[in-house]
C-alpha cells in the first residue's frame, strides 16, 4: 500500500523545525508528533495546539504513562503551507512516529494525510474543519473538531434569522478552509433567501484592501461574512473603519484569535465569530485550567482543549488495544467513546466527531468574547 513517491522528502524553501521532546533514541517512549504552524502568520493557532497537546502528554505521563511507557511530544513546523506539510509528513515517517496530532490548517492536513494513510500513521487533527478531509474513505484520519458543513450553516442561519441584513457580501481568502466555509455560508444564506450581492476572494497575505472596501461601499453592503484567518480580516476591519464603513462582520474560528484585536483595534469590537464551545469555562475542567495558568498559558484558545483531547484519545486507545498497532487502534477509535475535557466524545466511520456543535460569540476589542445566547 505504501507509495514510493510519498516517501521522498520534497524540497521546500522553508525549513522544518523539530523542537522539544525527550531523547529520541529512547525506545521506551511512544512518540506523538505535534504538526502545525509554529512559524508564519497563523503560528498563534499552532501555539494553542502545542500547549494543549503537551499538557496532555505531561499529565498522562505524571499519572503513570501508557501501558508502562511514557509519551513523547515532538513538534514539527509546517507553517500552514501544503508543500511544507508534505515534507513534514515524510519527516515524521522517517522518524518512525506512529501518531500525529495535526495538522492544523485544512490545506496542510489534506495532503499530509495522504502520506499518513499510506504509511499507517494515526492522525487526529484538532483544528481542520474542511469536510473533504474525511470524505476519501481513509482509515487513519480523525478529528476532534466539527466540520464546516456544520459551522457554515450555523453562521448562515444566525445571519438570516438574527442579524437579518439586506445586502450581504461573502468574502474568502481563496484557500481550502476559507473558501470552503464561505461557500457553505453562501449556500445557507441563499436557501434562506438572503440577498448575497458579492462573493469573491482576496489573496492570502494582502495588506491593502481599499479595492474591496470600495466595492462593499458601492454595493451598499450592510453585512460581511469572511472565510479565512485573522491576519487578513483584521486588516479589513481596521481599513473599513478608517474609511467610515460602519457595518457588521462575521467569521469562523480561524479569526477568533486575540491578535485580531491587536491588528484591528477598536474595529474588532462586535465581530461575530463561530467557535468551539468554551471548554475552559466548564466547572469540571477547573483543575486542568489551573494547570495551564500555573504555566502562564491560556486555556481559552479555540484549539487548546481539542488538542488535549486528541492526545488523550490516542493514549486511551493504546491502553485499550494493549499495543501501538495502528490498524487495531483506528478500529478501537471508531468503536469506543472517550472522556475528555470536551466531554464524552465518539467518532463516526469517517473519523468525524459525533454531535459536535459550534457556538456563536461576540468578539471584543480587548480580545475577550461573549457567547451569543
Amino acid at each position: 500500500m505504501k507509495k514510493q513517491i510519498a516517501r521522498k522528502v520534497l524540497g521546500v524553501g522553508a525549513s522544518i523545525l523539530l523542537m522539544g521532546g525527550l531523547n529520541l533514541a529512547n525506545a521506551e517512549t511512544i512518540k506523538i508528533a505535534i504538526a502545525g504552524p509554529q512559524s508564519g502568520d497563523v503560528a498563534q493557532y499552532g501555539d494553542m495546539q502545542v500547549i494543549g497537546a503537551e499538557m496532555a502528554v505531561e499529565q498522562i505521563n505524571a499519572a503513570g504513562g501508557v501501558n508502562g511507557d511514557k509519551l513523547e511530544a515532538i513538534r514539527y513546523d509546517d507553517a500552514c503551507e501544503p508543500k511544507q506539510a508534505v515534507a513534514v509528513a515524510n519527516k515524521i515517517v522517517n522518524d518512525g512516529v506512529k501518531f500525529v496530532v495535526g495538522h492544523l490548517c485544512s490545506s496542510s492536513t489534506q495532503p499530509a494525510s495522504d502520506v499518513y494513510e499510506d504509511e499507517g500513521i494515526i492522525t487526529i487533527t484538532p483544528a481542520s474543519t474542511n469536510p473533504d478531509i474525511t470524505e476519501r474513505g481513509y482509515q487513519m484520519i480523525f478529528r476532534t473538531i466539527g466540520l464546516d458543513s456544520h459551522q457554515g450553516p450555523t453562521a448562515g442561519k444566525f445571519i438570516a434569522t438574527v442579524v437579518k441584513p439586506k445586502r450581504v457580501a461573502v468574502i474568502h481568502d481563496k484557500q481550502q478552509y476559507g473558501e470552503g466555509i464561505a461557500t457553505a455560508v453562501k449556500k445557507t444564506l441563499e436557501e434562506k433567501n438572503v440577498n448575497v450581492v458579492l462573493f469573491e476572494g482576496v489573496n492570502k497575505g494582502d495588506k491593502d484592501f481599499s479595492p474591496l472596501i470600495a466595492k462593499l461601499q458601492k454595493e451598499n453592503v450592510d453585512f460581511v461574512y469572511y472565510g479565512g484567518y485573522h491576519p487578513e480580516l483584521g486588516q479589513v476591519l481596521r481599513q473599513a473603519s478608517e474609511k467610515g464603513l460602519d457595518i457588521k462582520f462575521m467569521g469562523p474560528e480561524g479569526v477568533g484569535n486575540k491578535d485580531i484585536s491587536q491588528i484591528a483595534g477598536k474595529a474588532s469590537e462586535g465581530l461575530y465569530v463561530t467557535l468551539p464551545p468554551a471548554f475552559d469555562q466548564r466547572p469540571e475542567n477547573k483543575s486542568l485550567v489551573d494547570a495551564f495558568k500555573a504555566k502562564s498559558q491560556d486555556a481559552s484558545g479555540a484549539f487548546v482543549m481539542t488538542s488535549y483531547a486528541a492526545v488523550q484519545v490516542i493514549a486511551d486507545s493504546i491502553k485499550g488495544v494493549g499495543s501501538t498497532d495502528t490498524d487495531a487502534i483506528q478500529a478501537y477509535l471508531r468503536s469506543h467513546s472517550f472522556k475528555t475535557p470536551m466531554g464524552e466524545i465518539a467518532f463516526d466511520e469517517k473519523g468525524d466527531l459525533k454531535g459536535f456543535d459550534f457556538e456563536i460569540y461576540t468578539w471584543h476589542a480587548d480580545g475577550s468574547k461573549t457567547v451569543v445566547k
